[in-house]
């Protein structure tokens, strides 16, 4: 049985886990991992999650999830913004310059 997995590794690294289908009933032994660093671009990433699966003859519906997820948690990963303070606008902006 073929499965694969994506998690998030170590300093925003991108892991890609595969079911090796040779050890089926060893579970220390059934699983293949390729880390993805954080510090590469989006969609070098991608492709080499396409490719890996591709080359493995893993189904197209499963390596188009895997390249979501992997989207999904890269996005995750970023630092948020802080919140835009609000600017006054019309009778309110003029309020606050005369009170100034």
């Amino acid at each position: 049985m073929k499965a694969v997995g994506i998690h998030a590794g170590e300093k925003g690294a991108i892991v890609l886990t595969t079911k090796k289908t040779k050890h089926a009933n060893r579970p220390g032994a059934n699983k293949n991992e390729i880390a993805f660093a954080g510090n590469k671009s989006g969609p070098k990433i991608y492709k080499g999650i396409v490719n890996y699966t591709a080359k493995q003859g893993y189904r197209p519906d499963l390596r188009r999830e895997a390249v979501a997820r992997a989207s999904t948690l890269r996005q995750i990963s970023r630092p948020k913004k802080g919140m835009a303070e609000k600017k006054l606008r019309g009778s309110k902006a003029k309020k606050a310059a005369d009170s100034e």
